[in-house]
């Protein structure tokens, strides 16, 4: 049988305000535990909760960049359920009426080898407070619990489930943690938690037009164990089924040593958690002249830089897409073209597609990390056009500065001299190509003879000869200069 996956997608962004969503302790992390946790955060007799203004407006940005509905007027509500680490006995969240509604975010995937557009459309994104944490691994026999992290701002995002492959889900993931740095409403650290997603996976036959039950795969905070998590789920239910078994809908954790999902809890459905307005909280209205500010503080959004380069630099969509999957590569871009010019813009964008990303992805660093910045390759691309090295020639020159980790402002000069990659002078080109033509008699007399084909078997030959350091263009023009002499 022949299976169809799908799968949704809900993400915590953890928001970055300074304080809390309800109180004015800190979200910084790593301070000793239960040294953040005010008496609103620890549900102390008598207090109240008072709204934080700063998350309300990364919420009205993160609406305004997926182009969502901002509700005129939201709820809070209180989520009832019982764990150690939250104090109250309930989660204060939205529900029926959430403060951002519908929009879609829209991203690259590669499909049989080729780059495929795909839209995701957003149910929701709501505001919530996070729980505590509960740590198991710290005493012998019980276990603590730590509130630094109660009250937590988070940015509840919530998909449609449109996706149909683990590419799919991972590259919205990406897309997704891309946009809400580039933003700046949170800073996207996956290892501290401040990104987080539960994925919600069911297979069903193709063709068939009902879901599958569906799976909770809780709290995965990398892209890699999403992808494993993801496969490994889609194996375990196909063979339930295959074997005559049917899922039953839980929330299951990823184990990553022995490649597999293994069953938490029931998963819960809505009315598990009595939700009710929260009545210490008053209804949250936003007005047009508020979402007005908000819009004209944020920066250029990447689908309008995209489009600008598109328009202004005649880059193609899927360089443009690609170049402003993050600010900090968008803003390498445009420094290396402000110098170069917008003439060399494709070729900028083909070298950080090209060497420059397989590099940061080998090495495992951020454009913003880069050891070569925007100014020596700005001045490595110019040695192209100018015709000092070739672009094979660069591409060594590349590797050595990548090596070299200098702030030397003339680094590709230095490179290009001290290895001495300087494309061969006329006069050994001309000594070159005569020996050429002298050794590939047959070729010669081929190509005089009409066939085409046999001057790219000789311009091969004379590349080999000058190991790679001539001037292709120059090459080609002595060449066909003296073979029609």
């Amino acid at each position: 049988m022949q299976w169809e996956v799908v799968i949704g997608i809900e993400t915590h962004a953890q928001l970055t305000t300074q304080s809390k969503i309800f109180s004015g302790a800190s979200t910084r992390f790593g301070a000793e535990p239960n040294t953040q946790a005010s008496p609103v955060d620890l549900a102390l007799p008598g207090v109240l909760p008072v709204l934080n203004r700063g998350a309300v407006e990364r919420a009205i940005q993160l609406g305004l960049a997926l182009g969502s509905t901002i509700a005129p007027k939201s709820i809070f509500a209180r989520k009832n359920y019982f764990y150690p680490d939250l104090p109250k006995g309930y989660q204060i969240s939205q529900f029926d009426i959430p403060v951002v509604q519908g929009g879609s975010l829209s991203f690259y995937v590669e499909k049989d080898g080729k780059p495929e557009l795909k839209t995701v459309r957003l149910t929701r994104a709501h505001l919530e407070e996070d729980a505590g944490k509960s740590v198991h691994d710290a005493f012998d026999s019980m276990s603590g619990i730590d509130l630094n992290r109660a009250g937590t701002p988070l940015l509840e995002i919530v998909t449609e489930p449109d996706m149909r492959s683990p590419a799919e889900a991972i590259a919205y993931a990406k897309s997704l943690h891309a946009l809400v740095m580039w933003l700046g409403i949170c800073d996207g650290n996956m290892q501290e938690g401040s990104f987080r997603c539960d994925l919600n996976v069911s297979v069903r036959p193709v063709g068939q037009k009902e879901y599958g039950t569906r799976c909770e795969l809780k709290n995965l905070n990398s892209f890699r164990f999403m992808e494993e998590a993801i496969n490994a789920e889609i194996r375990r239910q196909i063979e339930l089924i295959e074997d005559g078994g049917k899922v039953v809908q839980q929330t299951r954790l990823y184990d990553p040593d022995k490649k597999e999902t293994r069953a938490m809890r029931g998963k819960e459905d809505s009315q598990d958690y009595r939700y009710f307005p929260d009545p210490d909280l008053p209804p949250l209205v936003i007005s047009p002249e508020w979402v007005a500010r908000v819009k004209a503080a944020m920066p250029e959004l990447p689908s309008a830089m995209r489009q600008r380069l598109i328009d202004e630099l005649g880059l193609p969509e899927y360089d443009a897409s690609v170049l402003t999957q993050s600010k900090a590569m968008a803003n390498y871009f445009q420094a290396v073209v402000a110098i170069v010019g917008k003439e060399q813009a494709k070729v900028t964008a083909n070298w950080l597609m090209g060497d420059v990303s397989s590099t940061l992805n080998r090495e495992g660093v951020d454009i913003s990390e880069s050891p070569v910045s925007a100014a020596q390759l700005a001045l490595l691309l110019q040695r192209i056009s100018d015709g000092t090295i070739t672009n094979k020639m660069a591409k060594e020159a590349f590797g050595a500065m990548w090596e070299a980790k200098s702030s030397d402002a003339n680094l590709a000069d230095v490179i290009i001299e001290a290895r001495g990659l300087k494309p061969t002078n006329t006069a050994e080109l001309e000594a070159i190509v005569d020996e050429v033509l002298a050794a590939n008699a047959k070729s010669v007399e081929e190509y005089r003879s009409g066939k085409e084909k046999a001057f790219n078997a000789i311009i091969g030959q004379a590349m080999k000869a000058t190991k790679g350091k001539a001037n292709p263009a120059q090459l080609t023009e002595l060449l066909k200069k003296k073979l029609s002499s």
